[in-house]
């Protein structure tokens, strides 16, 4: 047997409008089978939007799309599926089912075709097939267990795992990364890599440059909803890569200023979750940020739900400005003054089917009404505004609604409605995941202006570069337990990584 024949998919002139918004303007891409092709731009520049139209999710564009030169028609995700055309959300929640198996997930498009035909499904047969594709992908994780209890992680490869149940040709996947540990990032790019080999286009949407030089071999830059530039990988260097997505030449990431620190105000002892974080001590002064590093599954999110009151049976002490606090909900933090940006944004951190000014202003409505019973529009509205425009949140207004906003515009909105409020501890969860390089870089001088203030900082993430350019100290997590403390000026990225394996 010869080699499979590579098949050429290409969009010529593609156009997009949604209300008050131009998405994409005579866009051109360009990509084969059997070849991983990374799409890459900043946050709104329309990499997601493209793609959806690719998939069928969007179907009032404008423009030609084409395989091996004959066009094709996708306006539903029904076309783009008979195509061979596959896409795994970023959001993973969104389009699984929660309460169905791992295997009736994979399995779903052929459930729900084979129900309309005659309303008999072999479940047998439904575990069989969808068990075989969780070994072909090397994930082990039984087909009989229930969506609601997977990782992030594992939710994401089930996705991947449907997609590749039926003929694929090519699948795109947005953020695949995101939510994925070191070594599942690799056990992505084996599936990914084995994918190419059976005559698979893959497509990358990904801010983590490193990971597209690893795994890709060409590169298409979009900016503002245009086409930039395509080329083979091994012709661009990231640093061209960040240019061609900014229109500029890139500064200094990590704003450098100098923050006086105060006494200590917040700390915890002994303190638990009842579940996974246990035996946590940790402090902080006024005006310090400081860094909660672990990988994925050690403790993180938990730690940060549970200083937010969303522990299941939080236990030991924690103190702010000398005053135990009893943390038993959200709403009692808010109000002794924790806030909380989470890791998961589209579930826990917005509002998505709201506008933009009921999101900035929702955690602190009492300052918008007047007499505490009529809501103050036109007071609501100026604030939401202040806070679009320092924050540079790019939407056509105030009053769109949040799920049309890219996701560092949103996640900006999920930090923005804590500038209502005076906090003075503000646990940040992965703020960067999905986020590009401009809006990072926003979002770090927005956490250097709170420390500036005397607030204190708590940053969670698994990125070990932002721990050591953003960070005073970083307490390192492992199963669930501090494992070291460091000072940031006399620790690197080796040595945090060291104690987040495990190392003593």
């Amino acid at each position: 047997m010869g080699e499979a024949k590579q098949i050429k998919l290409q969009m010529k002139k593609i156009s997009i409008e949604f209300p008050g918004v131009k998405a994409l303007e005579n866009v051109d891409f360009l990509t084969m089978t059997g070849t991983s092709h990374a799409l890459i731009g900043a946050n709104g520049a329309g990499k997601s939007t493209l793609m959806k139209v690719l998939s069928g999710a969007y179907g009032h564009y404008t423009g030609e799309i084409y395989i091996d030169d004959e066009p094709v028609h996708i306006r539903n995700p029904k076309d783009a599926k008979d195509l061979g055309i596959q896409i795994v959300y970023q959001e993973v929640d969104t389009a699984l089912v929660p309460y169905l198996t791992v295997g009736e997930n994979i399995m779903l498009d052929y459930t729900v075709n084979d129900m309309g035909k005659k309303q008999m499904v072999s479940w047998g047969q439904i575990h069989k097939r969808s068990k075989e594709i969780l070994e072909k992908m090397n994930v082990k994780v039984s087909s009989k267990k229930l969506v609601s209890e997977l990782t992030l992680a594992e939710k994401q490869m089930v996705l991947i795992a449907r997609a590749i149940s039926k003929t694929c040709r090519f699948l795109i996947l947005d953020e695949p990364t995101a939510p994925l540990s070191h070594s599942e990032t690799e056990e992505l790019f084996r599936i990914v890599r084995n994918l190419k080999l059976e005559n698979v286009g893959v497509i990358f949407i990904s801010h983590r440059l490193p990971e597209l030089f690893e795994i890709c071999d060409d590169i298409t830059v979009m900016r503002d909803g245009e086409f930039v530039v395509q080329k083979s990988i091994q012709d661009m260097t990231q640093n061209q890569v960040v240019e061609y997505m900014l229109g500029r030449k890139l500064g200094d990431q990590f704003p450098k200023i100098d923050i006086q620190k105060g006494e200590t105000i917040f700390e915890t002892k002994n303190f638990s979750d009842g579940e996974k974080v246990r035996d946590i001590h940790i402090h902080a002064k006024k005006g310090e940020i400081i860094g909660i590093a672990g990988l994925v599954g050690a403790g993180k999110t938990e730690l940060c739900k549970a200083l937010f009151g969303m522990g299941k049976t939080n236990s030991g002490d924690v103190t702010l400005h000398g005053k135990k606090l009893r943390l038993r909900s959200p709403d009692e933090a808010v109000r002794q003054g924790i806030a909380l940006v989470p890791e998961e944004r589209r579930k826990e951190g917005v509002l998505v089917t709201e506008s933009v000014t009921t999101n900035i202003t929702a955690v602190n409505l009492k300052n918008f009404c007047t007499m505490n019973t009529f809501l103050n529009f036109k007071k609501e509205k100026n604030a939401a505004r202040e806070v679009i425009q320092n924050l540079g949140i790019k939407t056509p207004s105030e009053n769109t609604k949040v799920q049309n906003l890219s996701g560092g515009n949103q996640q900006k909105v999920a930090i923005g409605k804590w500038l209502m409020t005076d906090a003075e501890v503000y646990i940040f969860d992965e703020p960067t995941k999905g986020v590009d390089v401009g809006a990072k870089k926003d979002i770090f001088e927005l956490i250097f202006q709170l420390a500036q203030r005397g607030k204190c900082i708590i940053y969670a993430s698994c990125e070990l570069s932002e721990m050591i350019g953003i960070t005073d100290r970083v307490y390192v997590l492992y199963d669930g337990m501090v494992a070291k403390e460091l000072l940031t000026s006399e620790t690197n990225e080796e040595e945090i990584l060291f104690y987040s394996t495990g190392g003593r």
